[in-house]
């Protein structure tokens, strides 16, 4: 009976930390720089995309050490996607179709994402993000590698955040000039 509850607890633990890390994500990605200066489209896809970034990022670092943790953090992106979805209006039944498709796409993106930060290759991330973020007609060359570098950067940063604050379900999704 102990052992059941002490899981059961443990299990909610993981959630809520899965869920602010999560959190901390969607703040790091609704960061203006990236809209203003950093030429993302400040649009629902834009805004999704950059979401993606940064949870492929985390998920990226956690599955290595966290896996349960990613696993939670993925969850809550996906509540957190279904009840958007409802707030804009998308009918119970269109609404399975549509986070179908954003999960798809996020998984999609993690894959590319994954292949170009595995051998920190920034002409491939940049060509995976001017194909994702601007459906391959980005603003200029330059904007998309000021882009790609902030993510290998912010990449490099997560690898030295420890467990410890991760699984405490704290992050800093911040990194030093690119």
């Amino acid at each position: 009976m102990w052992g059941m509850l002490a899981r059961r607890a443990s299990r909610q633990q993981g959630e809520e930390a899965g869920r602010l890390l999560y959190l901390q994500a969607v703040a790091a990605a609704r960061k203006p720089h990236f809209y203003r200066a950093g030429g993302v489209p400040d649009t629902l896809d834009g805004r999704f995309d950059m979401i993606c970034l940064m949870a492929a990022l985390l998920v990226r670092r956690l599955r290595r050490t966290a896996p349960a943790l990613a696993q939670s953090v993925f969850d809550a992106m996906f509540r957190d996607m279904d009840a958007s979805l409802r707030e804009l209006g998308v009918g119970d039944l269109g609404v399975p179709r549509r986070v179908g498709a954003m999960w798809q796409a996020f998984n999609g993106r993690c894959h590319a994402y994954e292949a170009a930060l595995q051998v920190e290759d920034r002409q491939l991330l940049s060509d995976c993000l001017a194909r994702n973020i601007w459906r391959g007609s980005p603003p200029d060359e330059a904007t998309v590698g000021r882009l790609a570098r902030e993510a290998i950067a912010l990449d490099r940063a997560l690898a030295q955040q420890s467990d410890a604050e991760l699984i405490a379900g704290r992050v800093l999704l911040e990194a030093g000039p690119a």
